[in-house]
């Protein structure tokens, strides 16, 4: 058991964490922030996907202790006051989701790549996403809704 001083979605969190606790199980199971899923269970489709310090993680092979002193994003940190992030309003404007359980993975990934590149391409968009599995093969409207969102931040 080892105390976890994490910031999670902008709240400061200090929590009793067994060292074997996955970031998913801590997430979902001790803070009951559900948003993120588990699919796969082996780091191989993305549905759990975070950022932790900004950076993408499959949150279902990274072991919660390793979050200590870390800033941990999820899926329920996006939206601003009820107000959804113009990455959620572009997913739900060009339908780029069908059943949901990939979609909190997919925009935490397109919210990582939409910080290093504001302006990606096409390419950039496919490249980044490849870790992240649709098995509704939405990925035409998924690719749409991240340059939908893209072209909103252009000046």
């Amino acid at each position: 058991m080892r105390t976890v001083h994490t910031t999670v979605n902008g709240q400061r969190v200090v929590a009793d964490v067994p060292d074997n606790t996955l970031l998913v199980d801590f997430l979902r199971s001790q803070l009951e922030l559900t948003g993120t899923k588990e699919s796969c269970g082996v780091g191989v489709c993305g549905a759990c996907s975070v950022l932790l310090d900004g950076k993408p993680v499959s949150s279902c092979l990274t072991l919660a202790v390793f979050a200590d002193g870390c800033t941990i994003e999820t899926i329920e940190g996006m939206a601003d006051d009820n107000k959804l992030h113009p990455l959620q309003e572009a997913f739900i404007r060009c339908g780029g989701f069908q059943c949901g359980i990939c979609t909190p993975g997919q925009i935490m990934m397109a919210k990582a790549l939409l910080e290093q590149h504001p302006r990606p391409t096409r390419m950039q968009i496919k490249q980044w996403m490849m870790g992240n599995l649709c098995r509704c093969t939405g990925y035409y409207k998924i690719i749409e809704s991240i340059e939908s969102a893209a072209e909103g931040t252009k000046s």
